[in-house]
């Protein structure tokens, strides 16, 4: 297709200003995180003056970011863990086998998706005290009891996206595995699973990524031994000073694991996404 050239002009001044209003923020937050304190509380300046890497040393010491970060990647992990294999069993049954009830249940797991999360929270809350009185679980304040929050958010779109990516997966395959002699569990895993890698890195990366940088459950349902990093960071800020140059290091530094796993796992998740929506 011909494109004039004004078009090509057009095209690449909208792409460059996209692409500095995105990078700008991550721009600021690095030059933020090489100032001396000093320099971040004075007045602002896009290039500092002065380069220091003290605030990616002190940020272990001010608070303790070690232990936030152990618990952001149990509980991510956990909760990523879990919603994958309980995705991948629930999206095959629905999408190989006809029961009563399975519009419904395709319906419902959507329906999820449209109500904001924080109408979940008082009746999560309520329902984990009354577990911890009845049973003895202390699942308020554990990370346990997050594990199990971010699942009620991560399954139900996990459930329907790998539905999705399954029907698309040729039914011959089943039959010839049952031919074989293979029972519903080990074609699930030996010829469903490898089959549909794409979408189930894509589920994973959309499941971790919603533990790891949430913020308003992990304020209400965790204590001073759950703590995760969204909540641990605000601890850079004191009655006599906020360590901007520390929270921007801080910042960077509980970014790459996400950034890692994204980078490595781009090609699947974008296969991953086109397949569960053709």
């Amino acid at each position: 297709m011909h494109e004039s050239r004004t078009f090509q002009v057009i095209r690449a001044v909208g792409l460059t200003l996209l692409t500095v209003f995105v990078l700008a923020p991550l721009f600021v937050m690095v030059s933020s995180a090489l100032k001396p304190l000093g320099d971040v509380q004075g007045e602002f300046r896009w290039i500092p003056s002065s380069v220091t890497l003290r605030p990616f040393v002190d940020i272990w010491s001010t608070i303790p970011l070690a232990k936030y970060f152990a618990n952001s990647l149990l509980v991510s992990l956990a909760a990523t863990l879990f919603s994958v294999v309980i995705a991948i069993l629930a999206a095959y049954a629905v999408s190989r086998y006809s029961f009563r009830g399975r519009g419904f249940f395709r319906m419902t797991v959507l329906s999820t998706q449209m109500f904001p999360g924080i109408l979940f929270l008082l009746p999560l809350y309520l329902i984990y005290v009354n577990i911890s009185q009845v049973t003895g679980i202390a699942l308020n304040g554990s990370r346990l009891g997050l594990v199990l929050t971010y699942l009620t958010f991560s399954l139900p779109f996990s459930i329907w996206m790998l539905a999705g990516y399954f029907e698309s997966i040729p039914r011959g395959l089943d039959e010839a595995a049952m031919v074989d002699g293979a029972g519903p569990m080990r074609i699930v895993w030996r010829i469903v699973v490898p089959a549909a890698r794409p979408g189930i890195v894509a589920v994973a990366i959309y499941a971790f990524m919603t533990a790891w940088g949430e913020t308003l459950f992990a304020s209400v349902m965790t204590n001073d031994s759950s703590q995760t990093l969204a909540i641990g960071l605000r601890e850079y800020s004191t009655q006599v000073r906020v360590y901007w140059n520390q929270v921007m290091a801080a910042s960077l530094v509980v970014s790459v694991p996400v950034v890692v796993g994204f980078l490595l796992l781009q090609r699947h998740l974008v296969r991953g996404l086109a397949g569960a929506v053709k």
